[in-house]
């Protein structure tokens, strides 16, 4: 049987105060849905059923270019009128799951085991049991102690005082044959105290017939948990922040904080890397071996070698440092810098498009733009690559074992030589030979009876 994914993500989302449609809020920097989008295609659903209705143009636009089958429900009548909608693309013998755009968190562990316990001619729910199951549809079950098959479920506003005793309740997510799904959500009621058509009126229809009714439930109930409001939205992302750091310390890094850490893509760490407080991780970051990372710093999509420390508030983006290296604190490597192993950049230190080779050194307030630096240089404090010339960016070349004095500016395009020794506060706009020393500075005078300017009395 074919798994059809349908996710429900019609709601306008009132509570959450905001124009956006709920399920494009974010979670670790991708909306909702996306987290849901991706968990589908990777139990194997190349191109899920997406039933949409407020906020179309933006949920469009919010999801870009992927393989969706685009539902439109005009009218949000409840959850069983919106899988009706998917009907058209159903076949009898698929296997149909229901999820929702506003539940990012389940695993797909869970959604497998989900699937795996489904009957072959059967259905499965995907139960928590809740201390508290205030407002969830209590799962009715036979027996005198409700510990028998499941019968149906009962949603808060229709219990009774018996049923809203039951802790066990639904999450919502689903796995049902498709044929019988159909036939199903065409005798739905919408005969209720919210005046909708429930899906999960399905289930006593399911148990009437002598439909075989299996559960599972997660890990954890935050898996099943949805945002209606700012506040729980909040708490989704601190419980995937407390996963993702979970998953960090058990891949070998060290977390000061572990509540103080934000991953916002995938971070890959070899053993025995640290990580201080308030960093935050963008994109894919690969840590390896030994790799410090000091508090307050934003990596992004970029690569750190064995035993490299990053010093507190530094900024890496689209980066690769070699092995050995030692960045900031106070240092932004901007997209394309490769710095090789054993090379230095230190307290407010900028690169840009710019190779750093082994053995070099930018310790100090400097500026390295479109520049190709061999190893074992030496940039002195204050030094900046003039790359702009207000149209066009060019190139600066410094070769091995260079030496630049402090507060010079190389007008690019230029090269220093190997060897070659820029003096202090130099402009060198003519490339330097090897093993030269170049100064380019306005020669020294000493005025004697030069008088300070006063202050005029008025």
């Amino acid at each position: 049987m074919a798994l059809n994914v349908v996710i429900l993500a019609a709601g306008k989302g009132t509570r959450m105060k905001s124009d956006l449609p709920k399920v494009l809020h974010k979670v670790a920097e991708r909306p909702m849905v996306q987290h849901v989008i991706d968990t589908a295609r990777a139990l194997g659903s190349v191109k899920p059923q997406l039933v949409y209705g407020y906020g179309a143009d933006a949920l469009k636009a919010g999801l870009g270019d992927q393989p969706l089958h685009w539902v439109l429900q005009a009218e949000q009548l409840g959850t069983g009128h919106a899988v009706a909608q998917a009907i058209p693309n159903i076949a009898d013998d698929d296997t149909v799951l229901v999820l929702y755009g506003d539940v990012p968190l389940t695993r797909l562990d869970t959604l497998q085991q989900l699937l795996a316990v489904k009957p072959a001619n059967g259905l499965a729910i995907l139960t928590v049991n809740l201390a508290n199951p205030t407002g969830y549809g209590r799962i009715v079950r036979d027996g005198i102690d409700n510990s028998g098959k499941v019968t149906g479920i009962v949603e808060q506003k229709d219990a009774t005082p018996e049923q809203l005793q039951i802790t066990e309740v639904n999450s919502g997510i689903m796995a049902l044959p498709g044929k019988q799904l159909k036939s199903w959500l065409g005798r739905l009621s919408n005969s209720n105290a919210q005046g909708e058509y429930y899906l999960t009126d399905v289930i006593a229809m399911a148990h009437s017939e002598g439909v075989e009714i299996a559960t599972a439930q997660p890990q954890n109930p935050m898996e099943v948990e949805g945002a209606n409001n700012r506040v729980q939205l909040a708490a989704l992302e601190r419980a995937y922040q407390q996963r993702k750091a979970e998953q960090l310390m058990l891949s070998g890094a060290n977390l000061r904080d572990p509540a103080r850490v934000d991953i916002r893509g995938s971070v890959e760490v070899g053993n025995d890397v640290m990580i201080d407080i308030n960093v935050i991780f963008e994109g894919k970051v690969v840590l390896g071996k030994g790799v410090t990372i000091g508090a307050n710093c934003i990596l992004k999509d970029c690569i750190i070698g064995d035993n490299t420390e990053i010093k507190p508030n530094s900024m890496i983006e689209k980066a690769t440092v070699g092995s050995d290296c030692s960045v900031g604190p106070y240092a932004r490597l901007r997209p394309d810098s490769v710095m090789l192993d054993d090379s230095h950049v230190g307290n407010f230190v900028e690169m840009k498009k710019t190779t750093l080779g082994k053995g070099s050194k930018a310790n100090h307030l400097t500026y390295l733009g479109d520049a190709v630096i061999g190893d074992k240089v030496n940039v002195g404090a204050g030094t900046i690559t003039c790359n702009y010339d207000g149209a066009n960016k060019f190139v600066t070349t410094i070769k091995d074992g260079a030496f630049i004095g402090s507060n010079s500016a190389l007008v690019a395009p230029v090269t220093v030589g190997v060897n070659a020794t820029v003096g202090a506060g130099s402009v060198l706009t003519r490339d330097a030979a090897d093993g030269e020393l170049v100064v380019a500075r306005a020669k020294q005078r000493h005025i004697s009876d030069w008088q300070r300017p006063v202050k005029i009395k008025k």
